[in-house]
């Protein structure tokens, strides 16, 4: 990978993480807070609905760091090593929270029969995703395994 690449990569990673941490901060509160006030018969769901979009871009936030580490890995041409794979895991076990998380966000919406046809098309697409990419994962990391013997075996050789 072309060092510009991952500068980039990096630099984008940075940025996306300020944009989530001021989300985190300042508009996930407020928008819960404009919703409760405009709909009284929902408003019990403003603590546990911040509690809950903390969390999930929180878990976008650990797969970020993780792939940041993933980089520097890569730049210093050590991407092949059993070290990577606590990265990969971490990322997994992000996708497989996320899902899980949107499970529990939407029973609770479900239990306070605020649902609604565009939120259990939204929960769906959530968790269909979040399975999809930790699927993807699982074959990345197979991947990485088999390159990671390859190099080994290969190294034998020479």
């Amino acid at each position: 990978m072309h060092p510009r690449v991952s500068r980039t990569l990096k630099a984008l990673i940075v940025v996306l993480l300020g944009l989530l941490l001021t989300s985190q901060i300042v508009v996930i509160p407020e928008v819960a807070h404009i919703t409760a006030l405009r709909n009284p018969d929902v408003a019990q769901l403003e603590v546990p609905g911040i509690i809950g979009a903390v969390l999930f871009l929180g878990l976008v936030e650990v797969t970020l760091v993780c792939i940041w580490f993933l980089l520097s890995l890569v730049q210093d041409d050590r991407i092949f090593r059993v070290e990577a794979f606590r990265y990969v895991d971490v990322i997994l076990a992000a996708l497989v929270s996320a899902g899980v998380l949107i499970l529990a966000a939407y029973a609770v919406i479900l239990a306070s029969r605020a649902v609604s046809l565009s939120l259990t098309l939204l929960a769906l697409l959530g968790i269909v995703v979040s399975a999809a990419l930790a699927l993807l994962v699982v074959v990345l990391r197979g991947l990485l395994r088999k390159a990671l013997e390859l190099e080994h075996d290969l190294s034998e050789v020479v």
